[in-house]
C-alpha cells in the first residue's frame, strides 16, 4: 500500500533572513546573509565567531506559562502567529483534542539556565522565578500545545541535528494512524553558550563565515531560527511525500567515511515518497561546512544522483540550527515550491567558489539559479546529526 502523503499548507518561520515567508523568501533566493553576525561574546576562550541571529522584537510569554519563557519559546510564538488563522480555523473544524504538537529542538530554553548559573556563581543562589522546566526539551512542543490550547499528542523530538526532521516524519505517521486530523510540526533552536562552546571544544567551529563544499572550508557557524508547519490530510499544494531515516551509529560526532547509513536514509526517503532519484528536481544539502560532512555527503549524492541534481546548503545565510535544521531545510523547500516563487527560484550556494576533488561543485546553485517551467518541483532536504542519525524528507508539489 502507498503511503499516505502529509499535505502542507501552511507555514511559519523566524530565522537569520528574517521573520516571515515573504522576507525570507526574498533574501534566501538573493543569497543574502546579513543575519550572519560577528560575535565576540560567547566562547569562553574569548575568542569570536560568526553567528546566524534573529534580530527584531517579538512577543512575550503569558504569565501564566511562564515555566516555559525563554528566547526560543518567544520565536515558536512568532513562528505559531504567522499560521494562526490556519490553526483557529482548524481547532473550530476537528476540536484541540484532535490535534497534536511535534516538536525538534536541542536546546530549549538553555540560554536561560545558563543565565541562572551565572547569578548562582555571583549570589549562591537561583534568580527568583526560575522554573527548571523552561530548559527541559520537552518544553518546547509542551509549550506550544498549552499556548495555542491544544489537547492532543504533544511531545518534542531530540536527536540533534536530525530533530526536527524526525518531527516532520512523525507528523506525518501520527496522521496516517488517525490519532488526530492536523499536526503542528516543525522545529526551534536558538543561540546559546553551551551549543557553541561544545562545538568549539570538537574544533568544529569556524572563525569565519560558513564555506560549504569548499577547498577552503574551515567549520560551522551556528544558528537559530524556528519553521513550523500546519499538517493535514486533506489534500493542498504542497506535501511531505516520503521520509527515510537511519542510524548507522558509526562514531559520536563523525559521520560514516563511506556514507552508507546516509545513503540508506536518502533512498528511503525516495523509495517512501515512490519516486526515482530523476524526478527530484533539487536537494537542499545539510552542508555544515566541516571537512568530514561535506565530503561525505558529496559522495552520497554523486552516488544517488549519477546524472547530477541542482543543490545548495543554506548555512551560509542562516548557520546551522541545530534542532531546528531539519524543520528550516524543509521549509526552504516550501518556499520554493510554493506558488508564490513563480519564476522558479531555488535556494542558492553561497560559497568562494573554490572546488576540490569528491566534493559537490559542478551542481551547487548559484543565485537567480531557476527550475525549469516544466518541472514538478519535488525536492529532497538532508538532515544528519551526532551518533549517525540520519534523516531525509522528500517534499514538493503534486504531480
Amino acid at each position: 500500500m502507498m503511503p499516505r502523503p502529509a499535505f502542507l499548507p501552511a507555514m511559519g518561520i523566524v530565522s537569520a533572513l528574517g521573520e516571515g515567508r515573504s522576507k525570507v523568501a526574498a533574501q534566501l533566493f538573493s543569497g543574502a546573509h546579513k543575519g550572519m553576525r560577528w560575535r565576540d561574546d560567547l566562547l569562553t576562550d574569548g575568542s569570536g565567531t560568526y553567528v546566524g541571529e534573529v534580530s527584531g522584537n517579538f512577543p512575550g510569554v503569558p504569565s501564566s506559562l511562564s515555566m516555559y519563557e525563554s528566547r526560543n519559546f518567544q520565536l515558536v510564538i512568532a513562528a505559531a502567529a504567522q499560521i494562526r488563522a490556519d490553526i483557529d480555523t482548524a481547532v473550530e473544524r476537528y476540536g484541540p483534542a484532535r490535534i497534536g504538537v511535534v516538536m525538534g529542538s536541542s536546546t530549549s530554553g538553555i540560554d536561560r539556565g545558563e543565565a541562572a548559573l551565572a547569578v548562582v556563581e555571583k549570589s549562591g543562589r537561583l534568580p527568583a522565578g526560575f522554573d527548571i522546566r523552561t530548559q527541559e526539551l520537552g518544553s518546547v512542543g509542551e509549550g506550544l500545545a498549552c499556548y495555542l490550547g491544544l489537547a492532543g499528542p504533544a511531545y518534542t523530538i531530540s536527536t540533534a541535528c536530525s530533530s526536527s526532521a524526525h518531527a516532520l516524519a512523525a507528523g506525518r505517521r501520527m496522521l496516517a494512524s488517525g490519532i488526530v486530523d492536523i499536526v503542528i510540526a516543525g522545529g526551534a533552536d536558538t543561540l546559546c553558550r553551551l551549543t557553541l562552546n561544545g562545538f568549539q571544544a570538537l574544533s568544529a567551529l569556524s572563525s569565519e563565515l560558513c564555506n560549504p563544499f569548499s577547498a577552503n572550508r574551515s567549520g560551522i557557524n551556528i544558528g537559530e531560527g524556528v519553521a513550523l508547519f500546519l499538517m493535514q490530510r486533506e489534500e493542498s499544494e504542497i506535501a511531505l511525500w516520503g521520509v527515510g531515516s537511519s542510524s548507522d551509529g558509526h562514531s559520536m560526532t563523525a559521520p560514516q567515511p563511506d556514507g552508507v547509513g546516509i545513503e540508506r536514509a536518502v533512498r528511503a526517503a525516495l523509495e517512501d515518497a515512490s519516486c526515482e532519484a530523476g524526478d527530484i528536481d533539487y536537494v537542499q544539502l545539510h552542508g555544515t561546512g566541516t571537512e568530514q560532512n561535506d565530503l561525505v555527503e558529496s559522495k552520497v549524492i554523486q552516488r544517488v544522483f549519477t546524472g547530477g541534481v541542482p543543490a545548495s546548503s543554506s548555512k551560509a545565510q542562516i548557520g546551522h540550527t541545530l534542532g531546528a535544521a531539519g524543520a528550516m531545510g524543509a521549509a526552504h523547500c516550501w518556499l520554493a515550491a510554493d506558488a508564490a516563487n513563480e519564476e522558479g527560484f531555488l535556494p542558492p550556494h553561497i560559497w568562494d567558489g573554490v572546488g576540490a576533488d569528491g566534493l559537490l561543485s559542478d551542481t551547487l546553485v548559484a543565485p537567480g539559479n531557476r527550475l525549469p517551467s516544466l518541472a514538478r518541483r519535488l525536492f529532497l532536504t538532508n538532515a544528519f546529526a551526532f551518533g549517525g542519525n540520519n534523516a531525509c524528507l522528500v517534499i514538493g508539489r503534486q504531480a
